[in-house]
């Protein structure tokens, strides 16, 4: 007896989110043989699904062969940044912690085992960390990662409410990162402001308190409580 056909429409989907979900940051495309090592895919499976997404514009062949994500996927990032109202609220309070600082500032949110670059206030200075909106970073290297960890389903303490971490993920970095809560005291993110360590680490217990400060204004804009 064959599988219901629910369940076959289910998996596709899984199958084709699983595709989706095979690019890293800063690849800007992949061959069908990539594809499958890392899906563990068949590649005629995958070019069945690659035939749909690209119908949809969720990904799109090159002249070379090669796939690359499509325009459909950063319509519907733009369009859960607007549903959330998230770009009113907090690009503003990155600008600022940028502006008091000197240093780039950037909202973290968790996605699965890695954590999203979802908003990003680089610093004006040429000698800092280059980071981009939409970029996935580990979860357990650099301070806004381990925020993240320590506060997810509300495990965190008062004494982890602003991390750092010196050289974890590049060791010529430096990090702070604190806490974000939305209502209902569920963790909404983490807000880090990360750059070269000589420059840094000098200033960090000047640092923590204006970090901190920073992610307390998000947490009130966000309806969040402050405990």
């Amino acid at each position: 007896m064959g599988m219901p056909r629910e369940e076959q429409g289910v998996a596709a989907v899984e199958r084709a989110l699983s595709i989706l979900s095979a690019w890293r940051a800063g690849e800007a495309a992949l061959p069908l043989a990539e594809l499958a090592t890392r899906t563990g895919l068949y590649k005629s499976t995958i070019l069945r699904l690659l035939a749909s997404l690209e119908r949809f514009r969720c990904v799109q062949r090159r002249p070379d062969g090669q796939w690359a994500l499509g325009p459909m996927l950063f319509r519907w990032g733009m369009l859960y940044q607007r549903g959330l109202n998230l770009d009113a609220i907090i690009p503003p309070v990155l600008h600022d912690l940028t502006g008091r600082t000197g240093e780039s500032a950037t909202f973290w949110v968790r996605e699965g085992d890695r954590r999203l670059c979802l908003f990003r206030s680089d610093s004006p200075r040429p000698v800092r960390d280059h980071l981009h909106p939409g970029e996935l970073l580990p979860l357990d290297r650099g301070a806004g990662g381990r925020v993240l960890l320590a506060f997810a389903a509300g495990s965190g303490t008062a004494a982890e409410r602003v991390m750092v971490t010196l050289g974890e993920r590049d060791p010529e970095m430096a990090a702070v990162a604190a806490p974000v809560f939305g209502s209902g005291g569920a963790l909404a993110g983490a807000l880090a402001l990360s750059g070269p360590r000589l420059r840094m680490e000098p200033l960090l217990e000047r640092l923590k308190p204006v970090v901190a400060e920073a992610a307390s204004i998000l947490t009130r804009r966000l309806g969040g409580d402050l405990g």
